[in-house]
């Protein structure tokens, strides 16, 4: 059984092997992260840790039974009660709800441990997955966007809209 944890500095081993192993993946769908990322890993890991503790982020990583990381589910731009959502999930382990459930108990967490609102997210129109998984939890597309020169949808979800609907 996978466990959603708040990103700490012991979990940067398995996250940088999930970004590895998965680098091709991700870049068929999202913005690739450049040989920068993962040469600098350790310092950005550091930088981010620091972030999360001002509250400015949350990370999060969904950690499988043998601890390696099945997904990051990330709220950025934490303000005036809310944030973005970003996220992504291991080529091996889609198809399964992982994603979805990720994305639910992000939520949840977003408004009964961050008090946040509401969430934005987006998310390019060839990403078919991802737009399931967004409309799956409640979120409602608002407008078109350009992401890194491709097609996109925007997306909002009201917190409180989705406690109800989850009940």
């Amino acid at each position: 059984m996978a466990v959603l944890e708040r990103l700490r500095s012991d979990h940067a081993p398995a996250l940088l092997a999930f970004e590895r192993e998965n680098r091709g993946y991700f870049a068929a769908s999202v913005p690739d992260r450049g040989d920068a990322y993962f040469t600098d890993f350790a310092e950005r890991h550091r930088a981010l840790l620091d972030e999360q503790g001002t509250g400015a982020i949350h990370f999060h990583v969904l950690v499988g039974e043998g601890g390696e990381i099945l997904g990051r589910f990330n709220l950025v731009d934490v303000a005036d009660g809310g944030a973005e959502l970003g996220y992504r999930v291991a080529e091996k382990a889609t198809g399964r709800g992982v994603a979805t459930a990720g994305v639910r108990e992000v939520c949840r967490l977003a408004r009964e441990e961050y008090g946040l609102s509401r969430l934005t997210a987006v998310t390019t129109l060839d990403n078919e997955g991802s737009r399931a998984v967004l409309g799956r939890v409640g979120f409602g597309a608002v407008g078109a966007v350009t992401i890194d020169g491709r097609p996109g949808i925007s997306y909002e979800a009201d917190l409180g809209e989705l406690v109800a609907l989850a009940s």
